[in-house]
């Protein structure tokens, strides 16, 4: 194999190599039954194993308490940003929603088109550069839930801690950041994330859902929009994707293997000081995004003092092999996603590059 890509792509994104070796050392005979993970039946007893294992894992890792089911679904985050509304927004009650950045903002504007809702905080005022204080988050006695997203992808904003809304379901999307660090999972009502930049490929989306809070659903939907559906049959009512499940148990392991979440924050931790130490000691020379007590571990955003500048270095480092260093193109600049599969090494190899790029142009 030629030298692996620095990759920071945010998402689908880095995968660890262990679990892509494995998968492929499995991928045309899984466990000596002459058939791929992707060819056998969802209802044969080697992928409920699968499926189980998985389920029981994100259980291990996250320390979720009893009275919780995990569920695999499908249609990414974006498909959770209608479902919650569609199952839990009743009449006379709103949902208040956290806008912390672009993907906040989809999830609020799908359920305005659904039920009642209000912003519950909001970072405009800061321009996203910061996540709102938890005293700032209006917690309405009625209100049906409030959603937050932990997390924005985007703008490289991440939060530190989570609110105590007493009574009311706290629901949070945890798509770019799940399980890259320890999480008070009993905080939540719901907690839902995309696989595919922190898990595993793109398919499947991790459902953490309390008891009560499924049976508090609407009934009188499509079946497969109602948790109730999913959660009654473990995440068989229909097909699932087999292997995106396959390789999500691949990385769970892997996490376990690797000390569990608190030795992943470590890592992360470790790792994403690195790119902030590059940007801090640049003498302006690189520009941080984001206010220093909303900086995301997952993804570190920053600007150069020109588009000029930014397109000679995004040309020079690919030219070195890295790889998703482009903002999104809402936003342009600079984005590094250090998901937890991606290597302290190439965090090191971007701010080598970073301190050399700075000398060589500033």
């Amino acid at each position: 194999m030629t030298k692996r890509a620095y990759n920071f792509n945010a998402g689908p994104a880095a995968l660890p190599l262990e679990v892509l070796q494995q998968a492929q050392e499995e991928f045309v005979d899984y466990r000596g039954i002459g058939m791929s993970i992707m060819e056998i039946s969802h209802r044969s007893k080697e992928y409920e194993q699968v499926n189980d294992e998985a389920q029981s894992l994100v259980k291990e890792l996250l320390g979720v308490p009893d009275g919780y089911q995990v569920l695999f679904l499908q249609g990414g985050a974006s498909t959770q940003f209608a479902m919650i509304p569609m199952n839990f927004l009743k009449p006379g009650q709103a949902g208040g929603y956290v806008l912390t950045g672009s993907w906040a903002d989809k999830a609020y504007k799908e359920a305005k088109g659904i039920g009642e809702t209000y912003v519950a905080a909001t970072g405009e005022a800061s321009g996203f550069r910061r996540m709102p204080a938890l005293g700032e988050i209006d917690v309405q006695p009625e209100a049906a839930y409030i959603h937050l997203t932990s997390n924005e992808t985007i703008a490289g904003s991440q939060f530190a801690d989570f609110p105590d809304t007493g009574n009311v379901p706290l629901i949070g999307d945890f798509s770019s950041d799940i399980l890259c660090r320890p999480t008070d999972v009993s905080k939540f009502s719901l907690i839902y994330a995309g696989a595919q930049k922190n898990l595993g490929p793109s398919g499947v989306t991790v459902v953490i859902v309390r008891d009560e809070l499924v049976e508090r659903a609407n009934k009188n939907l499509p079946t497969m929009l109602r948790f109730d559906t999913h959660a009654q049959s473990k995440s068989l009512y229909n097909t699932p994707p087999v292997y995106s499940v396959y390789i999500a148990n691949l990385v769970l392991k892997w996490i376990k293997a690797t000390g569990g979440l608190e030795a992943m924050e470590r890592i992360n931790r470790d790792k994403t000081k690195l790119i902030y130490d590059a940007i801090d000691g640049s003498g302006g020379f690189y520009r941080g995004l984001v206010e220093p007590d909303s900086r995301s571990l997952m993804n570190i955003t920053f600007a150069l003092g020109s588009e000029e500048l930014e397109a000679q270095f995004i040309k020079e480092s690919a030219q070195q092999g890295f790889v998703g260093l482009k903002g999104h193109r809402d936003v342009g600049h600079m984005r590094a996603s250090t998901y937890n599969a991606v290597p302290y090494e190439s965090c090191k190899a971007l701010a080598d590059f970073m301190n050399d790029f700075r000398r060589r142009n500033g």
